[in-house]
């Protein structure tokens, strides 16, 4: 499936924000025990922070669900 195009209004946004944000998972939480849980990938590479700062290009897939990091 390919990656949708999300787009961000700054330069970075952490990682369980744009979870939330492009709807890979419905809150905070969820977000978070993904995370802890190593379901989370950031482009390509298992991702454990919740704090990682992503920018435009960055590519978050969780499942089979992918979604791109895009300049808003």
């Amino acid at each position: 499936m390919p990656a949708r195009d999300v787009p961000i209004r700054d330069e970075s946004i952490r990682l369980g924000q744009f979870l939330k944000l492009a709807d890979l998972i419905d809150s905070g939480s969820d977000a978070k025990a993904a995370i802890a849980d190593g379901l989370v990938e950031v482009n390509g590479d298992v991702e454990t922070r919740r704090g990682r700062q992503l920018r435009p290009g960055d590519t978050v897939s969780i499942g089979a669900d992918t979604a791109r990091v895009t300049a808003g």
